[in-house]
């Protein structure tokens, strides 16, 4: 049976979306950020359609989402960066994956951790270089680099890399980019100062990956345009393809008078004799009540606008005469990336936010099915 309300995956775009930013890499590995259940598409199934396109290694926040991944067999590199101090490093360590810490009471667990499993620990510092957020700070990233170089003598500790984030990317030409790079390059030859070398360095985002190559270093770790969102929609979509369509069934079709109200409140009343559609997904599923009446869906050949207030559960298209001969059963799609559809980002710029957020939001009712192969 079908799903009322359902996001499609398509896995093929995912493969298209790798093989361009390996293209904009220009050498440089890729690692694919699948971090939140793969910004909510599955960070299992777009792992492998990532890996199998040519991606190296992939990133996630936490130790749960790295050991999730290894349970689907994925053997691949991984990175976690963003852990708790009592998260479970003895499970990351005994599972081969890359812890990224950010203080020297990080490292200390880790160190902890390591000593119990009696298994070297593979880390890579992120450090702080303007964003102030996670990382290392500038003062005390001196304790931590000599922690670092006792440990790895110790054999307690492998560093593997340093990184860091930037905080202006989707700003190509801000000045800010370049203290930052400044900063990491410093940061890096400090490490190198005592004694430390570090296998990679990486700093790119999705939007450096496609409009700084002097960031490129050894890795890049592209998110949002691995999902086939552009990281700066005013330059375009830099050849990426969307890969989540939100749809959802039509439950009934009906006729409604001039002068009736629609939905609570009658915040809309119809003009004319019309026709509506119901559409059962609200925001329980993740279409946002503050989109009421300023929506529309692909419908029967075109583009309907909702009318009345969305609901928990539903919420009623316009169809006028119906001319394209709407019924129950037809598919309204949401936002997706299909010719004609409405776009994630028209969603995102109606609720003055980043589309990031609107893939995000399917929940609740909406079941994930998966077309394409991602060879």
């Amino acid at each position: 049976m079908n799903a009322q309300v359902e996001t499609v995956i398509d896995l093929d775009a995912i493969a298209h979306n790798v093989r361009v930013l390996r293209g904009f890499a220009q050498g440089a590995a890729v690692m694919v950020v699948v971090k939140a259940d793969g910004y909510n598409h599955g960070a299992v199934q777009v792992a492998r359609a990532a890996l199998g396109a040519g991606a190296r290694e992939l990133g996630v926040t936490t130790v749960a989402e790295a050991l999730e991944l290894r349970a689907a067999g994925i053997d691949a590199p991984i990175l976690c960066w963003l852990n708790t101090i009592d998260a479970d490093y003895g499970a990351a360590i005994l599972a081969d994956v890359e812890i990224g810490v950010s203080s020297l009471e990080q490292v200390r667990v880790v160190e902890q951790a390591a000593r119990k499993t009696g298994r070297t620990a593979t880390i890579s510092l992120k450090v702080d270089t303007g964003l102030n957020r996670n990382g290392v700070s500038v003062t005390e990233y001196p304790q931590v680099l000599a922690a670092v170089r006792a440990l790895v003598d110790d054999r307690v500790l492998r560093l593997r890399g340093i990184f860091s984030h930037l905080a202006h990317a989707d700003e190509p030409g801000n000045p800010a980019i370049d203290r930052q790079r400044e900063r990491f390059l410093e940061a890096v030859a400090l490490a190198k100062e005592h004694g430390l070398q570090p296998e990679l360095i990486h700093l790119s985002n999705s939007a450096a990956t496609l409009t700084r190559p002097d960031l490129h270093f050894d890795l890049v770790r592209p998110g949002i345009a691995v999902y086939g969102l552009s990281p700066i929609p005013e330059l375009g979509d830099f050849g990426l393809r969307p890969a989540m369509t939100l749809q959802a069934e039509v439950t009934l079709v009906k006729r409604v008078a001039a002068g009736e109200g629609v939905s609570y409140g009658h915040r809309w009343i119809a003009p004319r004799d019309t026709t509506v559609a119901l559409v059962p997904a609200g925001y329980a599923d993740g279409v946002f009540r503050s989109l009421s009446g300023r929506f529309e869906v692909w419908l029967g050949g075109a583009l309907r606008r909702n009318v009345g207030r969305v609901c928990m559960d539903q919420f009623m298209v316009d169809l006028g005469d119906n001319v394209g001969n709407v019924r129950a059963g037809d598919r309204a799609v949401l936002f997706g990336g299909g010719a004609g559809h409405p776009h994630a980002l028209d969603w995102a710029r109606l609720l003055d936010t980043i589309d990031y957020e609107i893939v995000c939001s399917p929940r609740g009712r909406a079941v994930r099915r998966y077309v394409g192969t991602g060879r």
